[in-house]
């Protein structure tokens, strides 16, 4: 999965609820990520696409003491599927293919592979042998290093935003009902060993920008190369935002797609275009939202969402690893993450601190032990984080509604007790 991010309008701020800890309250709900932040001090405008500086590092160590309380809320409210999460971080770790990740560089010191690995396994084996959320704390710092992100600021603040997997009706043929399709990806997309898009290659060899979105679609250069068809555009759209989904088809087979490479053009959200418009105040934006003003006027949604150059492309693949994240393994609902894995270690353990919403839309305090699984076009820099929140219509329900800040952390064995556990 493509680790998506909803709707996010860079120009508004969630506040702080609390001194020295980066809890918050959120100000909008269900909203896509409007890029062009300005470089504005944190307290007139935050910039969570910031970059990390040349020599500046994602994560630093922190007293695992200053998150003691973290813990035992993170064990009282831990997740059922977090050993599922665990275990699929356990299966990535184990393909060699994993290794080309590390070691990954702090700004105390260089966390190993096998360090990465074993403290997923031993982190499960915690979770197991502890009855209460003290005796877990107290064995986690015991036997753990703990990292803190720098965040957007340099003070650890982090934007969480939520994200989840959609099914929808589709064909696997154009239809009077069915016209607007995914596409698989060109054979011109170039990438980086690491996936990043830059360009692509013409006939002659020479290399140049990729089409735009609009170029794309109206180009017929496509043609042919059509994965399955869906209801409208902006099905389609939100298959590209979130990266991954399950199609019905209309003989009642499901079919499961996910993310195959984009374009290298920036990410602009929709949602924040509709806000910066006036289409829909701030304080009533959602998918749902979206999806009305859809229905009543589809010409202007289209013209915005041409906006969007980026452009999303997509391949099939076995129902029983969907919704995989980028790592190629399940994401997992509320035990996964999406992060910049250019930023962040891949299949780590971090510790989430932020805020969520409960169905009916009440707020709650969000504090769970998570790994991090997947990624996402808008998800860059180490100021943004996307939160799992599952499958289908109660999941978009409240990843439309995360946009909370809040800060995390990350977790690998000290080096002691890894020498110890090697031995």
């Amino acid at each position: 999965m493509h680790g998506p991010t909803w709707l996010i309008p860079s120009t508004s701020r969630p506040q702080n609820t609390r001194s020295g800890l980066l809890l918050m309250i959120g100000i909008l709900g269900g909203l896509f990520l409007l890029s062009g932040c300005s470089s504005s001090p944190k307290e007139a405008r935050p910039e969570y696409g910031r970059k990390l500086q040349p020599g500046e590092f994602a994560l630093r160590k922190v007293q695992p003491t200053g998150v003691r309380e973290e813990l035992i809320a993170a064990f009282d409210a831990r997740e059922s599927g977090l050993g599922t999460a665990l275990r699929q971080s356990m299966t990535w770790y184990a393909a060699p293919s994993s290794q080309k990740h590390f070691p990954y560089a702090t700004q105390d010191d260089h966390i190993t592979h096998a360090r990465a690995q074993k403290s997923v396994e031993v982190m499960m084996e915690t979770l197991k042998s502890n009855t209460t959320a003290s005796g877990f704390a107290e064995d986690v710092l015991s036997q753990f290093d703990v990292y803190q992100t720098v965040g957007w600021d340099s003070d650890g603040t982090v934007l969480f935003t939520g994200y989840y997997a959609p099914i929808f009706r589709g064909s696997a043929t154009k239809t009077p009902e069915f016209q607007h399709p995914l596409y698989k990806r060109p054979s011109w997309l170039l990438t980086t060993k690491e996936g990043v898009p830059f360009g692509r290659r013409l006939p002659t060899g020479a290399i140049v920008d990729s089409p735009d979105r609009r170029q794309l679609e109206s180009s017929g250069m496509l043609e042919g190369t059509e994965l399955v068809w869906l209801r409208s555009r902006l099905d389609a759209y939100i298959c590209q935002v979130n990266g991954s989904a399950c199609i019905e088809l209309t003989n009642g087979e499901r079919i499961f797609v996910g993310y195959a490479g984009k374009t290298e053009h920036p990410y602009t959200g929709l949602g924040g275009m509709m806000m910066q418009e006036k289409l829909i105040p701030k304080e009533g934006l959602s998918l749902d939202a979206i999806q009305a003003f859809y229905e009543r006027q589809p010409e202007t949604v289209d013209r915005l969402i041409d906006r969007n150059k980026n452009f999303v492309f997509f391949c099939e693949y076995e129902g029983k690893g969907w919704p995989a994240g980028s790592l190629g393994v399940p994401v997992t609902t509320r035990a996964s993450i999406a992060t910049d894995k250019k930023v962040y270690p891949p299949g780590s353990i971090a510790l989430v601190d932020t805020t969520a919403v409960r169905h009916g839309g009440a707020r709650e305090s969000f504090i769970r032990l998570v790994c991090d699984q997947d990624t996402g076009g808008a998800i860059v820099a180490p100021g943004r984080c996307d939160l799992f929140m599952g499958i289908g219509p109660d999941a978009r329900t409240l990843a439309g509604a995360q946009y909370f800040e809040g800060t995390m952390y990350y977790m690998f064995l000290k080096p002691n007790v890894m020498a110890s556990v090697e031995n």
